[in-house]
Formats: C-alpha cells, structure tokens, sequence
C-alpha cells in the first residue's frame, strides 16, 4: 500500500474518524463516522456518546458497543429515557447525536473515565440489502464537542 495512503488513514483514525465502505450489488457505499465524542455524566458512573453518522446509499444502525460498559442503550431524541432498537441513516443525510438529540448512553460504566481519554464503540450497520458491517470507533472523553470548542477558541 503507498504511504501516503497509509499516512491518511492513519490521520484519519487518529483523529476519530471512521469510513467503511459497505458493499453493494452495483456499487460501493459510504460510511463516515465525524467528530465522536463521550460526555461523562455529573457522577461519573455513565456517559453519553455523540457523533455525525453519513451513509451515502442509506443504512439502519442496529447495534451499539463499547468497551467501557456491558450496556450500550441508543436513544431517541429529547430526554425520555426510552430506549430504541435502531436509527436510520437516510441517503446522503448526516445523522447527528448531540445533546438532547438521538444518542447513546454507556450505562455503568466499567473504568474510571476521565477527560482525554478514550472510548472504543463499535458501530452495526446494516445495508439496505441485509448486510453487516461493524465500523470501530475511537470517541475521546470531553466537557464539548470539538466543533464547539473550535468555535470557543475563535471567539473574540
């Protein structure tokens, strides 16, 4: 593999960053995970999990992982606490989990977290033909982000 290619995927990972490209009968789809984050909550004894999901042809999230707990729950958006069993990605539409949105709590949480450090998740998705594909993601504990803190930066 050149390089070059194997430094951007490198960058890529390292930055958070998590394409998969799922296969299809005509063509390859798109997968992208953006800018993932974990919040802890007040007392520390669970999280919650954000990120900009994108799939090109469409897919269905369906199940959620991480190594920081045994019980990952998907929520729907606003502050029931209502689980749900999956999240579409529609075509060519950026799901965002953020806040008060759809997201995913890491319930009890099996190691002290702390800011900085990281989280993996491993996302499900299913294809509109039925197929799988586990995407692993590396989401870094913060107070906001990383979009917000950019902005925070910049302010005058």
């Amino acid at each position: 593999m050149d390089t070059r290619i194997t430094h951007v995927w490198r960058r890529a990972l390292a930055c958070g960053l998590a394409i998969a490209l799922i296969a299809t009968t005509d063509a390859a789809a798109i997968f992208i995970v953006n800018e993932p984050w974990v919040r802890l909550s007040p007392n520390a004894r669970s999280a919650e999990a954000y990120m900009q999901l994108r799939s090109t042809e469409g897919a269905t999230l369906v199940e959620v992982r991480s190594d920081a707990t045994a019980n990952v729950e998907m929520r729907p958006p606003g502050t029931k606490r209502t689980s749900i069993r999956e999240i579409k990605l529609p075509a060519g539409e950026t799901v965002m989990l953020a806040p008060g949105m759809h997201r995913f709590v890491l319930a009890s949480v099996n190691r002290p977290l702390k800011l900085g450090d990281r989280v993996a998740i491993v996302l499900t998705i299913e294809a509109v033909d039925g197929s799988r594909q586990e995407i692993p993601v590396n989401a870094e504990v913060r107070r906001r982000s990383p979009t917000d803190d950019h902005r925070r930066g910049h302010s005058h």
